[in-house]
């Protein structure tokens, strides 16, 4: 009997975002592969499953990656899980994919929550064609990305982190100018969700005057738009 790869969403701020879908499959899974065993442990209490779980994140993917395959080609239902939204996006969970399709089984992936598209929807900005950049390169590559996204027509989506907001807010004013519209987005579906609207200039001084914290997904219109 051929095993299946289940791709789980999990949520990105409201419990109440998991699906009915997603909390019967968890159940009834061989295993989960958690991103941090203690953040989903959590989760798993909380929806009352009970299904044996195990470590699978960026530092010993390389390594577990072909066992975990092997053993669902071999029959085994196995459900990735990240700590939070959907796992490869942003997140580990590609490499096992790729694997499992090689040794010729089943990857389903369910629908479910993800931080990018409710910025996207509530940016206001066209969101009939768009590019997803994940967090921009942090040393190699990042000034000649920037300069490409410079000229992007489309809705450009990238993440990043509270740390480092105001630093790429200010190389994306360099080369984008102070004047392209742009929309910030904090904490999605969580209590204190937030939007910040404006020129980059303008959520430059925002973000000095009132530094972010939590998750973060940063819009911006693109070129002409």
């Amino acid at each position: 009997m051929q095993g299946v790869l289940y791709i789980v969403p999990t949520p990105i701020g409201n419990l109440s975002d998991m699906s009915f879908r997603a909390i019967e499959l968890l159940k009834e899974v061989n295993l989960i592969l958690a991103e941090d065993t203690r953040t989903s442990g959590v989760l798993l209490k909380h929806f009352e499953i009970s299904t044996k779980m195990t470590a699978y994140h960026l530092h010993n993917e390389h390594k577990v990656v072909e066992g975990f395959a092997q053993r669902i080609a071999e029959g085994e239902k196995i459900a990735l899980i990240s700590d939070a939204g959907t796992p490869a996006i942003s997140d580990p969970g590609f490499l096992l994919v790729r694997e499992t399709i090689a040794k010729g089984a089943e990857v389903i992936c369910l629908p479910g929550a993800t931080a990018f598209v409710p910025a996207l929807v509530a940016s206001g900005f066209p969101s009939d064609r768009f590019v997803y950049e994940g967090f921009l390169p942090l040393k190699k590559g990042r000034q000649t990305r920037i300069k490409e996204l410079a000229e992007e027509v489309r809705t450009i989506v990238m993440y990043e982190s509270p740390h480092r907001i105001e630093k790429c807010l200010m190389q994306l004013q360099e080369f984008f100018g102070p004047d392209r519209p742009a929309c910030l987005v904090r904490e999605i579906s969580k209590k204190f969700e937030e939007k910040r609207r404006g020129t980059l200039a303008e959520l430059v001084q925002s973000v000095q005057e009132s530094a972010p914290k939590g998750e973060l997904v940063l819009v911006i219109a693109g070129k002409n738009n």
